[in-house]
């Protein structure tokens, strides 16, 4: 059995994960310096020291200065820098990215452009289960103010 049958025959809904890749830009011109591909990383961090994904040699890039974080249906950047991260000219600190996106880390640092990979499914496609998510489908539920509040607090750079 197929994981897309798996998913179907259990009420449950098969969301295919898409690989990332982000192309560090020349200063000048756009053509790519370096890249780093990601297929399975919930979340990936861009910044200046060494503990993230992507690693940046800039005085301009905080210690943790962003993250894209992988949504069931989409990916979305997260600008956690004291400098800003920016998507054409406009500082952004939480957005849904495309494939093609260009991020510059703060106003004048580096520049990354982001590449989405997904295959067209069948649905009798047999995907290998690291390459899937499945969740549950979602139910309707009457909204109640009081439960609809949410804080949502950033990480913050450790000191």
């Amino acid at each position: 059995m197929s994981t897309a049958q798996y998913a179907i025959e259990r009420n449950l809904v098969l969301v295919k994960i898409q690989m990332i890749t982000l192309h560090l830009l020349h200063p000048t011109e756009k053509t790519p310096m370096q890249k780093w591909s990601f297929e399975s990383e919930p979340v990936i961090r861009i910044g200046r020291v060494d503990d993230n994904h992507v690693v940046l040699y800039s005085s301009v890039v905080s210690r943790h200065h962003a993250e894209i974080r992988r949504q069931p249906r989409y990916w979305e950047l997260v600008g956690l820098g004291a400098n800003g991260t920016f998507i054409d000219g406009e500082k952004v600190t939480q957005t849904k990215i495309t494939t093609g996106t260009i991020i510059r880390i703060a106003n004048s640092g580096p520049r990354i452009q982001i590449f989405l990979t997904d295959e067209d499914m069948d649905k009798d496609e047999k995907i290998p289960e690291s390459r899937a998510l499945i969740t549950e489908k979602p139910t309707e539920r009457k909204a109640d103010p009081a439960k609809e509040r949410r804080t949502f607090l950033a990480p913050r750079p450790d000191r």
